[in-house]
């Protein structure tokens, strides 16, 4: 979420939160690895373009986000968000 702030602010987005509710699916068997990660972000803020948001969250994850580089390896990565005008 730190990413996603910071990226949208240097676009110029009016960017006042930003949330990140996670929920996980793990394999059956041990080692019980998460095969599938839900990552949905509540970007609150006023004005915000989908399209620069959509773009701050891709950046995030391709090419910030140590967590996701390490955790995709595994796991599938899903990401969804709402925009939420304050």
């Amino acid at each position: 979420a730190y990413d996603v702030v910071l990226i949208l602010r240097k676009s110029g987005q009016d960017i006042r939160d930003c949330k990140v509710k996670m929920s996980a699916e793990r394999a059956e068997e041990a080692p019980k690895v998460f095969t599938r990660i839900n990552f949905h972000f509540q970007v609150i803020g006023r004005g915000l373009k989908p399209n620069l948001v959509d773009r701050a969250i891709k950046l995030s994850h391709e090419k910030y986000c140590s967590a996701s580089a390490m955790l995709g390896k595994t796991a599938e990565l899903v990401f969804t968000h709402e925009i939420i005008e304050d």
